[in-house]
């Protein structure tokens, strides 16, 4: 981790900022998964290491954020996965920016989720607002599935006031189903060892997910969400969306060094660099890539670096490859982010199901030979907090990465994690 300090801004004053309101919050608590994980590591040193921070004590971290909160087992973007997040010592929390029909700025990951993260399907008054109400699935007389359940409602046709109606869910929804309810069937989470959280949640605007975050003395990553209505939509248009967020924080008193807003498009990253330096300058740039063969090469990152952005998010498999023989390595995209003068923030760790099954998924399409049970989750944080060199990394369940950083000594200072310089690179 050698590299990450010796460059120019710091992660953020976080460790002060959760001195000061310590008084008034819970212990950090990872609870008891981090520790199970541990034991179900192969033997040897990461084992041995882990195992010695057992008893704690714990304190938050930046090297873990909270992906949508701690959505593994709670519902995602609402106030009790947020909470449990920052109890578990996420020392930056994720809310999703989209916008309802009256404009008003809320956290979800998506604004057209909310037939599978909300409950609006069993409200009749708002499911018939939705853009395809619920269609129960279709079976051949054998039993095979001809057409899977569906529905699909949008944040953008509703009100605040209606949406405030709404209670947050755990994001899933069954195929087979025949009825609202089956439809509304949360995901499995028994691989993980964990029971849900919260059967319901409540949901936030921006906002209101400030102030909870400034109360749990957090650090914020917001991600401004691709609009799925043509902009400018009722005036509003992507410039505008832009400012707006950042007009959340300035009107809260946030210090933009505890702002890191986010986003897949481009144009939101230039806008932030051009007119909010004191925000752009901890800009997080996400990479869409789906496959290696999709990644930016050297040369792009190169312009990335030049055009002001230091912080680029790619998805897991971007960073790290493995083989049979259980090796994992940085990957050569990794190796070129360090090369352009990046840093680096991941996404999501522990989001992928059980590790222990056949298919890995998307996020370890570039390492499944190598990964075989459960705690190899933390082999691969080992990988690329050492050797891949990552400022923090995005999390399902962010306990994890907080026990991992307290053992290692992570995150846990103001000015132990460090991004480029405006000047220059490594």
């Amino acid at each position: 981790m050698g590299m990450l300090l010796a460059a120019g801004i710091c992660l953020g004053p976080v460790a002060a900022a959760a001195a000061s309101t310590a008084a008034n919050l819970p212990a950090i608590d990872p609870g008891p998964r981090p520790l199970r994980l541990v034991q179900d590591l192969d033997e040897g040193p990461l084992k041995r290491r882990l195992l010695s921070c057992a008893q704690g004590p714990f304190q938050r971290t930046a090297f873990a954020i909270g992906h949508r909160g701690a959505c593994l087992a709670y519902p995602e973007h609402t106030r009790e996965s947020y909470l449990a997040a920052a109890r578990q010592g996420a020392g930056i929390i994720e809310c999703d920016v989209t916008f309802t029909k009256d404009l008003e700025l809320v956290c979800r990951h998506a604004q057209n989720d909310l037939h599978t993260s909300t409950d609006i399907l069993s409200i009749p008054d708002l499911a018939a607002k939705c853009r395809r109400p619920f269609t129960p699935a279709t079976f051949a007389a054998d039993g095979r599935l001809l057409t899977p359940a569906s529905a699909e409602c949008w944040t953008s046709d509703l009100t605040l006031a209606e949406f405030r109606r709404l209670r947050g869910r755990r994001d899933g929804f069954n195929p087979r189903a025949r009825t609202v309810e089956e439809y509304q069937q949360p995901p499995d989470i028994t691989w993980s060892g964990l029971e849900a959280g919260a059967e319901y949640g409540t949901l936030l605007t921006h906002r209101e997910s400030i102030a909870l975050f400034q109360e749990r003395g957090v650090m914020m990553i917001p991600e401004l969400k691709e609009s799925l209505v043509p902009l400018p939509f009722n005036g509003l248009s992507r410039a505008a969306l832009a400012q707006r967020l950042i007009d959340d924080y300035r009107a809260a008193g946030v210090d933009p060094r505890r702002v890191w807003p986010q986003s897949f498009l481009r144009e939101d990253i230039d806008y932030w660099l051009a007119q909010e330096p004191d925000f752009g300058r901890q800009a997080v740039y996400l990479e869409a890539a789906e496959r290696v063969a999709d990644l930016p090469s050297l040369a792009e990152l190169r312009r990335y670096r030049a055009a002001g952005i230091r912080i680029v998010a790619p998805p897991l498999f971007a960073l790290l490859e493995g083989d049979a023989s259980g090796a994992i390595r940085p990957s050569a995209y990794a190796r070129a982010v360090r090369a352009a003068g990046l840093a680096i923030i991941p996404w999501s760790l522990e989001r992928s199901g059980s590790l222990a099954v056949q298919d890995k998924g998307f996020y370890y399409q570039t390492l499944a030979d190598a990964i075989h049970r459960e705690g190899d989750v933390l082999r691969v944080l080992d990988i690329l907090a050492r050797e891949a060199g990552i400022l923090a990394i995005f999390s399902d369940w962010p306990a994890t990465v907080a026990y991992y950083a307290n053992c290692m000594g992570v995150g846990l200072q103001p000015d132990d994690r460090e991004v480029p310089s405006q000047e220059g690179g490594e």
